[in-house]
């Protein structure tokens, strides 16, 4: 449902009872003064004029009190007016007209305007009354009109107010709703490129790192069979990202036997002894903890190949109560002051962060390693 439309059906559910009011007091003066022996220009004026201002409230005063258009609604007062004048100075019972007439006021003007009109209106069947000599009937007349009309008029006009307030509300509402839909679709989508390039660095990128390693050593003849195992090894973990499947390392073996094997892939690769070890009970944990920990052994790893310069590496997962912890240990040239963190471990850290743990990066320069990811299970 449009905005508009939905107004409409707001304010129509609340108009309609003034539309019957206005029906009803233009059709009981048309009928009176039917009734009355008057002639018939009389009977024809007045009741082409009071039965005119339907058509003129359809045209006018609906779409300007539905809408809030003060300036339509003062143009279809001013018509009303001009429809209403002459019956109501040559026929009695054309003054009954005015408790329709007085209400469309209040729902087409502002207040103010609309209480001028009403005295306007009023100014016809006084001087009719008066003419006649019916004086107690003017005061009568002028007392219940602007009183009732000025009460229910003001009554209506505050419900056709909160009418439009509460479209307005829900036109704001749905506005907003569409922003945070925007803003949620675009921050899904930003996390989604984050996560598809942090796997891609994981796998791919380090993937392809080893192999032109391996390819570009002294001897790479030696290296081949080695390469085509990481290259193999790639193309799973191509294989795996592209049908969203779990991590390849982690596919039809336990954490620690993808572990010790990433491990024992690095020795051979960088030609440095790389030892894995075991502490505590080991337990399934939760595939989304699983692939945290192989991401982080396989990104600090990558540091040790490319940066560390070491011959020894030590890796240790302890199992704890309710926590594992994941340590990467080397002898190589440690951290260089001043060097910020790449990708990779901005990557990891922020994995790790999601999934309730921490990392630790320690390495005095000269002395070695260490990193540190400790990961509730």
């Amino acid at each position: 449902m449009t905005d508009l439309a939905q107004r409409s059906s707001e304010i129509y559910d609340r108009l309609w009872g003034w539309e019957l009011v206005l029906v009803i007091s233009i059709a009981v003066p048309v009928f009176f003064v039917l009734l009355v022996n008057e002639s018939a220009l009389t009977k024809a004026t007045v009741a082409g004029c009071l039965l005119a201002i339907l058509p003129l409230y359809v045209l006018l005063g609906r779409p300007a009190i539905v809408g809030g258009d003060d300036r339509r609604g003062l143009l279809y007062i001013v018509g009303m007016l001009v429809l209403y004048i002459p019956p109501a100075l040559i026929s009695g019972p054309a003054t009954y007209a005015l408790f329709g007439l007085c209400a469309q006021c209040f729902l087409a003007l502002p207040a103010r305007r609309a209480i001028a009109a009403v005295v306007i209106l009023c100014v016809p069947p006084v001087i009719y009354r008066f003419s006649e000599g019916h004086f107690y009937e003017i005061i009568v007349i002028v007392t219940i009109t602007l009183f009732f009309s000025s009460a229910f008029g003001i009554w209506a006009t505050r419900i056709i107010e909160q009418s439009r307030e509460r479209a307005e509300l829900i036109k704001q509402l749905e506005a907003s709703r569409a922003e945070v839909a925007r803003l949620s679709a675009e921050a899904g989508a930003r996390q989604e490129r984050e996560r598809l390039a942090g796997e891609i660095h994981d796998t791919l990128a380090q993937g392809f790192g080893s192999i032109i390693m391996l390819l570009q050593a002294p001897d790479p003849a030696r290296n081949v069979p080695l390469a085509v195992r990481t290259a193999r090894e790639n193309l799973a973990e191509a294989r795996a990202l592209v049908a969203a499947l779990a991590p390849a390392p982690l596919d039809e073996r336990t954490l620690l036997d993808s572990m010790r094997r990433i491990a024992g892939r690095t020795a051979e690769e960088i030609g440095a002894g790389v030892t894995f070890e075991a502490e505590g009970e080991s337990r399934a944990l939760p595939p989304a903890i699983e692939v945290v920990l192989v991401r982080a052994l396989q990104e600090g790893l990558s540091n040790v190949r490319k940066h560390a310069a070491a011959s020894e590496v030590r890796v240790t997962v302890t199992y704890g109560t309710r926590t594992v912890r994941l340590r990467v240990e080397d002898d190589g040239a440690g951290l260089v002051a001043g060097n910020p963190q790449g990708y990779g471990l901005r990557a990891m850290r922020t994995r790790v962060e999601e999934a309730g743990g921490t990392v630790e990066l320690a390495g005095p320069p000269g002395q070695g390693t260490t990193l540190t990811v400790e990961v509730p299970a």
